[in-house]
């Protein structure tokens, strides 16, 4: 059965109007952080875009999978299963941007909040550059004052950099178990 142009654009118009509804009320955080980690760029990037090593640098996550067979890669998705702010959230994010030793994004399919991040890498002084970008959008994020979860979230990052860094220039990272 043939779905028309205007039936796509009704449907189209009704999700919009959803998540407008969805999303009255609260505020997008929008957050940058950086550090230089002084190790090669490859090895920073294949670090960082494995699910399976966020346990070991970012503050929070208990333990993350990736829920199909093929490398972190354009389209692929994962699951990561943590804490924020005292309480354990659960979510599963899809890959949005992979670009080898350049860029990694993912956006959030579930969970509390609804996210997205970006990290960029690049040479610079002998070290790699990594940069960090996060936009959330706290809807009814366990009804917390918004500026209290940006704080908070904005600590975590600040404190992941300073973990990620430490890993990988002490060579203290853990072997995947793949």
């Amino acid at each position: 059965k043939a779905i028309s142009r205007l039936q796509i654009h009704d449907v189209s118009k009704n999700v919009r109007q959803n998540l407008s509804e969805k999303y009255r009320g609260s505020r997008m955080i929008n957050l940058t952080l950086n550090t230089k980690i002084y190790r090669p760029i490859k090895q920073v990037f294949d670090f960082v875009s494995e699910p399976e090593n966020d346990f070991q640098w970012q503050y929070g996550t208990l333990a993350s999978t990736r829920l199909s067979d093929r490398v972190s890669a354009l389209g692929s998705f994962f699951q990561s299963v943590g804490h924020l702010m005292g309480r354990r959230i659960e979510g599963t994010f899809e890959v949005t941007e992979y670009e080898p030793y350049a860029k990694y994004g993912f956006k959030s399919l579930s969970g509390p909040l609804n996210s997205q991040t970006s990290y960029t890498f690049e040479i610079t002084e002998g070290s790699t550059r990594v940069n960090v970008s996060t936009q959330a959008n706290l809807v009814n994020f366990f009804q917390m004052d918004e500026r209290v979860v940006e704080k908070t979230i904005k600590k975590q990052i600040r404190e992941n950099l300073a973990m990620l860094k430490s890993l990988l220039e002490t060579a203290q990272v853990v072997a995947a178990p793949w």
